[in-house]
């Protein structure tokens, strides 16, 4: 017993053929229709080729005759009689034939037939007449655009409907944003994230203070949001990621902000670095805009006095 994916497949298939067919008898049909242009308008000028024109337009009705399926026309349709009279009314059904492959085949034999007479007018009246040419116009655009025998025959086998074409849905890659700072990146790939330490944040303002010690804020990307809130928990895990002590670790209020902002501090200041981050709060933005300390060194500031 076939499963019920083998016989989807095979319907598919059997879909997928039917309409090849059908695209190859439609060809067909415009080739034909060319052909009949061609000896109706030859016709117009030469006699010579009427009995090949008129054999080829009959083998060709013909043979489409032959296969046009007419047995898979209705035969009969129910209709509904109703019959009054002084005392009664009766109503019943019954069956009456269609005529739909009778209508079917006159469809189908039309172009044929109608080219023929335009072939045997043309060979009745002398010379070229407009009556001729007009004729071989309405013909051609006739069978070209109304389709008579291709209209017979979906009268008989309704097509397939056309394949809806999948919706292709663009999706546009947001590019992958990249951070200035190493921190600031590893703060994105592995804190912020769902289902991280502090989901929906990025660092900023980030400042090496020492060898091992660091400070920066940690700001809300949501507008009108606070900072999740950490605690010891938080802090834990913080600890895991950055392979530091807890000890180390302190996330507390930006004075003078809101909480949508919180300052992370790493580890303890060294001094020279303090000094730096001193001088470029404290002294340069007053005493010596712009300038800023490059080295710091330490030692004896006292000056030696030879005796």
């Amino acid at each position: 017993m076939l499963s019920p994916d083998r016989v989807e497949r095979m319907r598919a298939q059997l879909d997928v053929a039917r309409r090849r067919l059908d695209t190859t008898r439609s060809y067909t049909g415009r080739i034909t229709t060319v052909a009949g242009t061609a000896a109706a308008t030859a016709g117009l000028f030469t006699p010579e080729l009427l009995g090949e024109s008129l054999l080829a337009t009959a083998a060709a009705t013909g043979a489409g005759l032959l296969v046009l399926p007419l047995y898979k026309a209705k035969k009969t349709k129910t209709v509904r009689e109703t019959h009054q009279d002084h005392n009664s009314m009766a109503s019943w059904t019954r069956e009456v034939p269609t005529h739909q492959a009778r209508t079917a085949a006159t469809m189908y034999v039309a172009p044929g037939v109608s080219l023929m007479v335009v072939l045997l007018a043309e060979r009745l009246v002398s010379g070229v007449h407009w009556g001729e040419a007009l004729a071989v116009a309405l013909w051609s655009a006739g069978t070209w655009w109304l389709r008579p025998a291709r209209a017979a025959r979906h009268m008989l086998v309704p097509p397939l409907p056309p394949i809806e074409k999948a919706t292709e849905l663009v999706v546009q890659e947001e590019p992958e944003q990249t951070y200035d700072h190493p921190a600031a990146q590893w703060w994105a790939e592995l804190v912020a994230v769902d289902g991280g330490v502090v989901p929906g944040t990025v660092l900023e303002s980030i400042e090496r203070t020492g060898e091992r010690s660091m400070r920066a804020v940690i700001r809300s990307v949501i507008p009108g949001h606070p900072v999740p809130s950490i605690r010891d928990a938080e802090i834990s895990r913080l600890s895991a990621l950055m392979d530091l002590p807890e000890a180390d670790i302190k996330v507390t209020p930006v004075p003078g902000r809101g909480s949508s902002v919180r300052l992370l501090t790493v580890g303890t200041a060294d001094e020279a670095l303090s000094a730096q981050n001193f001088w470029a709060t404290r002294i340069a933005p007053l005493a010596m805009p712009g300038a800023q300390i490059t080295a710091i060194n330490f030692g004896s500031m006292t000056k030696e006095v030879d005796a």
